[in-house]
């Protein structure tokens, strides 16, 4: 079977040099009539970074050419590194780029990048030769005019260095200090910078509303849904028809529930749970049967392809379908008939997972459950909730007997689970933050996480077993030097991970953090492995998941919000059906890397999409509260100063090394703790300390703080009056949040 990845090898083992097509045929042995498909094949190789095509339409590997194809990163101080698709023999890292190297490329872009020398054993650096891609036709940014009457549009996004001329009669109705987005009509070159026409005035960027549209302008998400797609939605209807029930199993009797959170608009994942004569559990995880409305190839396949996943915003969501599915036909609502596909498990007192059954079915759920609920009848045991869904409380009681088996199991292998406290935002109606308080994870979060997790074990292990190709979840092991920096410091604590950096499991984290449970250091600890650890994406390979101590894993229990979900849908389903045809796997094969690429792509997307609106608001939520002081913790140490988070608000801000005038800090790498020459004083990743805000930076998103013992420490050594102390008094109180969506 000519797949992309035996192309490569072939092309790895059998050529020393860059070969043309009529080359690459004669050396891989293929027939004349196979040069259409090696022809597609090499473009998918080049399109994935795998190939390179060089002059004389040849084609080689980067590697050996000394060239990298991989995601430009610029600076906000004009240098940029290049994340190269692929690891590359002898190179450690990212390639990085001097500002005069970037040779017009922009941040984002895809390009293709030579490395020319080694300066230091641990940073090789290259130059830009060929931009492949532009990372977008549009920016957004604030619309001005200089002294000379020329209008320019300086980008949002510091990384995009380059100011946007617009000529006259392309400024829309803009007014100077307007954020707007612009569409670029010139692209940059060495002699002059790039050209653009405004495309959408968003308004002033205190305005109600426009915060959010500026991120979604930023990060170019689709907002609106192609209408296609939508009138595809339209016709699926709201209720289930009789034919659509035929041939499928019928759960309409069992009893069935959904828990969610308390603002949860679609509901798409739905539980079911018996206990067999044996004594073992009978646990049925149901998901909604998104495939059965999307069709592969229909309009709301390719538009859901596009979106790659939804996008949760504090005030609102993007969904990656339009609402007549996402909130309608596929949201398994109560007392309502509803298609699933269902996983079945049979499940012992250990946890062990004995025997499994997959069926197309049909649901009719009994109850909609919150996570208050759930927690106010399993924690609390509070009378009149109890009373209230009395035929429930069985049920529930042994979903968490099952919870604490499974869980224990997950325990015993060595999978970690980070419980670091996360921040929610009580809005008012205009969408401003009136309060960050700690969203509560109580046991019908971590009841329901646990059962999503071993049905996507489960239906990752079956469709391995069945050879069926599909998309992974995957989660590499850490990289040993970033172990070996992560046991530096746990060392200088007085902690060890025990074992050698390179030979490090997941139980080995999970056992440390257990120590450290209730310790000073545990917060830092766990920030720092975090920052060690690998970020999990899509494979068609199986590489396993290093964090669940998982050796096989996938998505399964959110095809409404994940394009991968919906893949292993209709693969499970082929897997039930019949064995696939040598071409249909084929095609499959082919398809699943660029699959595997755009849908990650799109997750880390929506990801800083996600992360960048949520600083902002919290930005803007302090400005009212420059000379307040605060306690905090140190989350981040670098030679320019200390970040540290708020534990009132969760919010993080930047101690500048400036700031700290009593001595001389200098950066100790090793021990990330910033240390006097001269009082020897430390701050070390992890201190708590006090602080006050002394500066909003809007247009960086960034608070300003000192530390107030060196502040007081300053005034009294020159003499001056002490402060009139500005404790903050705003306490907010828990609150139960949204489910999680944690992105295992």
């Amino acid at each position: 079977m000519l797949t992309p990845e035996r192309v490569l090898e072939d092309i790895r083992a059998k050529l020393d040099h860059p070969a043309t097509l009529r080359e690459l045929m004669q050396k891989l042995g293929l027939p004349r009539e196979q040069r259409v498909s090696l022809r597609r094949r090499l473009a998918t190789l080049v399109a994935a970074g795998a190939l390179i095509k060089v002059r004389g339409n040849r084609y080689g590997l980067p590697g050996r050419m000394r060239l990298v194809t991989g995601r430009a990163h610029v600076h906000p101080r004009g240098f940029g590194f290049v994340k190269p698709d692929h690891p590359v023999d002898g190179l450690a890292g990212d390639l990085y780029i001097a500002g005069a190297n970037l040779n017009q490329a922009m941040h984002g872009d895809r390009v293709v990048a030579r490395i020319d020398s080694r300066p230091a054993a641990d940073r090789s650096e290259g130059r830009i030769v060929r931009i492949l891609e532009r990372a977008a036709e549009r920016l957004v940014g604030r619309y001005d005019v200089d002294e000379a009457g020329l209008a320019y549009v300086l980008p949002f996004d510091r990384r995009l260095v380059m100011d946007v001329h617009v000529p006259a009669g392309e400024v829309a109705t803009a007014a100077p200090g307007d954020m707007v987005s612009v569409e670029l009509t010139r692209w940059p070159t060495a002699a002059r910078g790039p050209v653009g026409r405004v495309s959408e005035v968003l308004g002033d960027i205190d305005a109600p509303g426009v915060d959010t549209r500026l991120i979604i302008c930023k990060h170019h998400l689709p907002d609106e849904h192609d209408p296609a797609a939508v009138a595809e939605a339209a016709g699926a209807g709201d209720a289930v028809q009789a034919g659509d029930i035929a041939g499928r199993r019928d759960f309409r009797g069992w009893q069935t529930v959904t828990i969610d959170g308390e603002t949860a608009r679609d509901f798409d994942d739905a539980v079911t749970l018996e206990r067999l004569p044996n004594g073992n559990y009978w646990l049925g995880v149901h998901i909604a049967d998104v495939a059965h409305y999307v069709p592969e190839g229909s309009a709301l396949d390719a538009a859901a392809l596009e979106r790659g996943t939804s996008v949760y915003f504090p005030d609102r969501a993007i969904h990656m379908f339009p609402a007549a599915l996402a909130t309608g036909v596929c949201s398994l609502r109560p007392a309502i008939d509803r298609l699933v596909q269902s996983c079945l498990m049979e499940i012992d007192a250990r946890g062990t997972v004995l025997r499994h059954e997959f069926h197309d079915g049909v649901i009719h759920s009994d109850a909609r459950l919150t996570y208050g609920e759930v927690n106010a009848i399993l924690t609390d045991r509070d009378p009149a909730v109890r009373a209230a869904r009395a035929p429930l409380v069985p049920l529930l009681e042994s979903m968490a007997e099952l919870f604490e088996a499974l869980h224990a199991r997950r325990r015993r292998r060595g999978s970690i689970d980070f419980d670091l406290p996360a921040a929610e935002f009580l809005l008012d109606d205009e969408g401003r933050v009136e309060a960050i308080v700690a969203a509560e994870r109580n046991l019908a979060h971590r009841l329901i996480e646990e059962f999503m997790l071993v049905a996507n074990e489960t239906v990752a292990g079956h469709l391995e077993r069945c050879r069926v190709p599909v998309l992974f979840r995957v989660h590499e092991a850490p990289d040993p030097s970033k172990i070996a920096e992560f046991e530096a410091f746990t060392a200088s604590l007085g902690f060890s991970l025990g074992v050698p950096a390179d030979r490090v499991a997941p139980g080995d984290f999970r056992r440390l953090l257990e120590r450290l449970r209730g310790e000073p250091a545990e917060r830092p600890v766990a920030f720092l492995m975090l920052r060690a650890m690998q970020q999990a994406r899509y494979d068609p390979a199986n590489l396993g998941h290093f964090g669940l101590a998982a050796a096989t894993y996938t998505h399964f229990t959110s095809p409404i919000r994940r394009y991968p979900d919906l893949i292993v849908h209709r693969a499970l389903r082929e897997s039930r059906a019949r064995s696939p045809a040598a071409d249909v796997r084929a095609g499959w094969l082919e398809d699943l890397p660029e699959l595997a690429r755009h849908t990650s792509a799109r997750e880390r997307r929506a990801e800083e999409a996600e992360r960048e609106i949520v600083q902002w608001k919290k930005v803007r939520f302090m400005a009212d509260k420059v000379g307040d002081e605060f306690t905090g913790y140190v989350t981040g140490v670098t030679a320019f100063g200390l970040f540290v988070e708020l534990i009132e608000h969760f919010v993080e801000g930047l101690v500048h090394i400036s700031s700290m005038a009593d001595d001389y800090y200098r950066y100790v790498e090793g021990q990330h703790a910033l240390r006097g020459e001269n009082t020897r004083k430390v701050y070390r990743l992890g201190d708590p300390v006090h602080v006050q805000l002394v500066r909003v930076d809007r247009d960086h998103r960034q608070l300003e703080l000192a530390l107030v013992e060196i502040l007081d420490s300053v005034r009294r050594a020159e003499g001056r009056p002490g402060r009139t102390r500005r404790r903050s008094g705003r306490r907010g109180a828990a609150a139960a949040g949204p489910r999680g969506r944690r992105r295992r």
